[in-house]
């Protein structure tokens, strides 16, 4: 059974001459050519591919924001950049592919004999993918907008229209003042991409937008509630409460 393989590209001619090369090896079958990364989100969802080459630089979503919002449902990537120097450095130490355009027989050859051999063995790389991308976020921190993926869609979230985010197990829900979002994230890595001079972690399941604090009501000695411009009101703990004195 051919390995089924999508090629993300916003060049119309690197997309073709990858397929081309692609097309000599009778091992992988390619089922998807997309011109950017929304397409990409939707080509996984609908394919379900086991590989992905994937560019980094695009518009809009970039091949990080595509892996973000594909979470755990993001197949074995390969990445394909131009001249990215810090992003190879930082794909050889974290032990995924790579490839330079213009991509070369023999370096393409070399790459599919070690997808083969990661999937023979049940290799996905997921952890050193997902710990690339913890870093790479981190070094764009604070980020202005989110990504959020529910199925085939994807909505884009400017942080200074969010509220509140709580923590939900391995999952965030993301409150706006129009509707709530659910995203895969552990509320910790989010913490570290955010502003920490609008956001702030009042408890150890919830973060709120400072823009939106209308004040602080206490109860008894040690219970203390941040109350928001919307209505909502989040519990603060002893340490988030220490926080919100130094921030304000």
């Amino acid at each position: 059974m051919p390995i089924k393989t999508i090629i993300v590209d916003d060049e119309s001619h690197a997309r073709q001459a990858l397929q081309h090369l692609l097309a000599e090896h009778e091992c992988i079958t390619t089922v998807a050519e997309c011109e950017h990364g929304l397409a990409a989100v939707k080509a996984v969802h609908e394919f379900c591919p086991q590989v992905m080459f994937l560019d980094i630089h695009m518009p809009k979503l970039d091949g990080f924001d595509v892996l973000d919002l594909l979470g755990d449902e993001a197949p074995l990537t390969v990445f394909v950049t131009a001249h990215d120097e810090y992003a190879i450095q930082a794909f050889e130490n974290n032990a995924l592919d790579y490839l330079l355009k213009p991509v070369s027989k023999e370096r393409l050859r070399l790459t599919i004999e070690r997808i083969c051999q990661r999937l023979n063995n049940g290799d996905t790389g997921d952890k050193p993918k997902q710990q690339m991308l913890i870093d790479h976020q981190q070094n764009q921190a604070p980020i202005n907008r989110i990504l959020i993926r529910e199925k085939g869609d994807v909505f884009v979230v400017a942080v200074t229209d969010v509220i509140a985010i709580e923590a939900a197990d391995d999952y965030v829900v993301i409150h706006t003042a129009h509707r709530k979002y659910i995203k895969q994230e552990r509320l910790s890595n989010l913490e570290k991409m955010l502003d920490v001079r609008q956001f702030c972690r009042i408890h150890r399941s919830s973060i709120i937008n400072l823009d939106y604090l209308s004040g602080i009501e206490t109860e008894g000695k040690e219970n203390r509630f941040a109350l928001l411009k919307n209505g909502e009101q989040y519990s603060v703990s002893r340490s988030g409460y220490a926080k919100l004195v130094e921030v304000l």
